[in-house]
Formats: C-alpha cells, sequence, structure tokens
C-alpha cells in the first residue's frame, strides 16, 4: 500500500471482460443487454476485432482504434451497452442527427465517425438470413431493423433522414439459445433482407424494451454484394469466416432472466503488486432484493487487503462478499455497488451474484 495511492492516479485502468461479469463505461450509468451479433454491429465487430488471447483490446482495423482513440476501450470491453435508460422508444428528435450509431450515449461517440472503413458484413439483397442479437441480460420487447436509403454515403455521419422510412423487418420476443450473460448467448430470427439494394449501407438497429424506458440502439455495416455473411476488416488478417446459419440441434427457448442478480466488476486503478475494483450488483428481476452475495474465485493467488460496502468470507482463492445493512435492499432495475483493494496483478475473476 506505500506506492497504491500515487501510482494509482498515474497508470491507466484495465478492464477485461471474462464470463458473466460485464464492465460498464461510467459516463452513462445504465447497464449493459445487448447489440446486433449478425449483421454484427460496430461496437461487436470492433470488440472480435481487436480481442486479444489476453483478453486486452488491441483494435487492427483503423475505424476501431480510430472510435477508441476517441470513446476509450470500455467502449468495447461494453460492446452490448449502446443504450439510453430513458428512451422509451423515442427516436427523431430524441437521438440528434449524426449520433445514431452511439445512441446519444456519449461513451460511445466514436462509432459516429463517418469513414469508409469500418469492419463489413457481405450480403445478399433480398436473401433471407438468420438475424442474431446479443442476450446479456433477458429482456421482453420488439427489435426493428432499418436500412439506409440509396443516397446515403457513408461519408457522413448517419442522420434519420438517411434512413428508410419504415424498418424492414420488426420482431417481438423471439426465441434465444445459448447463455444469458455470455459473449456468445443471442436472440436469434429469421428475416428477409432488403430489396433492391446494392453497394455499400447501414443496418440500423433499434431494441424497444417493453417493461422499462430502456432502449438499445447500433450500426451494422453491411454491402450488399451477392455475399452470405462474410465479415472483413476485423483482425490482424482482415477476413473472419461468416457466421453459422444453421442451428444447433434442438435449439432451447430459455425463460426469462430469472436468476435477476448481475455482476459488473471494473478495474478502477492498477499498480506494481496491486490493483483497486469495485464490482456493481443489478437487480434485473421485478421485487427487490432484501440482500445479495457475490461470489469469485481469484485466478492467481490474488487477495484482497481492504473491503467496503460489502463483507467478505474466504476460502483458499474463493470469495464471497455479502451487503452490509445499508445497500442490501436493491429496488427493480436498481443497482449497488462496493469496492475492494488487492494484492497481486490485475485479475481477471468470473463472478456470479444471487439475491438473498
Amino acid at each position: 500500500m506505500k506506492r497504491s495511492r500515487t501510482a494509482a492516479l498515474l497508470t491507466a485502468a484495465a478492464t477485461l471482460l471474462v464470463g458473466a461479469v460485464a464492465l460498464v463505461s461510467r459516463p452513462d450509468p445504465a447497464v449493459a443487454h445487448g447489440a446486433a451479433m449478425t449483421p454484427g454491429s460496430r461496437t461487436f465487430l470492433c470488440w472480435r476485432d481487436g480481442l486479444t488471447a489476453t483478453g486486452e483490446i488491441r483494435p487492427n482495423n483503423p475505424a476501431c482504434a480510430a472510435a477508441v482513440a476517441q470513446s476509450g476501450a470500455n467502449s468495447l470491453y461494453n460492446w452490448f451497452s449502446v443504450l439510453r435508460s430513458d428512451a422509451g422508444g423515442r427516436t427523431v428528435g430524441f437521438i440528434p442527427d449524426g449520433q445514431l450509431c452511439s445512441g446519444g450515449n456519449p461513451g460511445f461517440t466514436g462509432y459516429n465517425l463517418a469513414r469508409t472503413d469500418w469492419p463489413v458484413t457481405h450480403l445478399t439483397a433480398g436473401a433471407q438470413m438468420e438475424f442474431r442479437y446479443s442476450n446479456w441480460a433477458h429482456h421482453p420487447g420488439t427489435f426493428y431493423f432499418y436500412v439506409t436509403k440509396d443516397s446515403w454515403s457513408p461519408t457522413r455521419p448517419l442522420a434519420w433522414s438517411d434512413l428508410e422510412e419504415q424498418p424492414f423487418l420488426t420482431v417481438t420476443n423471439p426465441p434465444q439459445r445459448g447463455a444469458v450473460g455470455t459473449n456468445d448467448g443471442h436472440y436469434y430470427f429469421n428475416g428477409t433482407l432488403p430489396s433492391g439494394k446494392s453497394g455499400r449501407h447501414i443496418i440500423y438497429s433499434r431494441w424497444v424494451r417493453s417493461d422499462s424506458q430502456e432502449n438499445f440502439f447500433g450500426c451494422s455495416d453491411v454491402v450488399f454484394d451477392g455475399g452470405n455473411g462474410e465479415v472483413t476488416g476485423v483482425g490482424p488478417g482482415g477476413t473472419v469466416p461468416p457466421d453459422p446459419t444453421t442451428p444447433p440441434p434442438d435449439p432451447t427457448t430459455p425463460p426469462p432472466h430469472t436468476g435477476d442478480c448481475m455482476a459488473v466488476y471494473r478495474v478502477v486503478n492498477a499498480w506494481q503488486g496491486g490493483f483497486q475494483a469495485e464490482v456493481e450488483i443489478m437487480n434485473h428481476g421485478s421485487t427487490p432484493f432484501a440482500g445479495w452475495t457475490a461470489s469469485w474465485t481469484w485466478p492467481g493467488g490474488q487477495s484482497i487487503s481492504q473491503i467496503w460496502n460489502a463483507t467478505q468470507t474466504t476460502s483458499g482463492s474463493s470469495v464471497t462478499a455479502t451487503n452490509v445493512s445499508w445497500n442490501g435492499t436493491v429496488p427493480p432495475e436498481g443497482t449497488t455497488t462496493f469496492g475492494f483493494l488487492a494484492n497481486g496483478t490485475n485479475a481477471l475473476p468470473t463472478i456470479t451474484c444471487a439475491r438473498r
């Protein structure tokens, strides 16, 4: 602890996403829940572009690098969090022209940049396609997909007048496969791509929750050139294979997010031999928490030296944090936070939480 406070102020925080843990960028206190995966949104494909074996994000694509330079790497650790918690279905006049790709969220302004080198998905106009949308947290609601007019140009930021007036696809409460709260879990639904389109376009997506005012937004850069979902401009080689179009055997439709409790882990500061982190506990249920616990296992011998807004018990490398008297009650869609100082290197714990 001799160097911790000074070094912490001088060292950039590293935030790493693992398993069921989300990391939240601070400009918007809302929770991260989902984004288009097929065709991939800018944040999703830039996350794929820059993700390394260690979990660090180092963009290869120049547009992704420019977005991170403006909005920070947290925007990609949180690729599923382009949202406004107060949107309530509003569009024109609520999200300003030029800010559609960020949804007006100040943490994602870099993804509004007018560039011709974003990662792009190759599609065939009028074809059937399986759309996929992240289900980081399950909520009821309706998905809307629009396409840009033929007059749109990628050299200018997207405006509402650049979109065809009506969505070409609308889906309410689709099924999902894979685990909620992971990078692989997603809603899936078939749809027909717009006909008569050619060349570069943006497919713009909105997810309007029916159980709250929270809405999600995203820009997916596509080219209608007879492709079948191939993605280019991602990774060191610039190309990745298309997402599978055949569903796995017996796809399941999990029930709504009945676990209710979701944990968000964030490294605040890091220094030689230690780091400071915080965990945000979120209630995604319909009734208040009377208390909560968060549990994880340290991956490399780390240990907590000080904790606040929670009490801890440890058993070897396993840690359980429990609410204190003043932060056990968490209302529906509410949050509370605890933090700690730890010895060791910046960790990659998978944190789970449960209501009490």
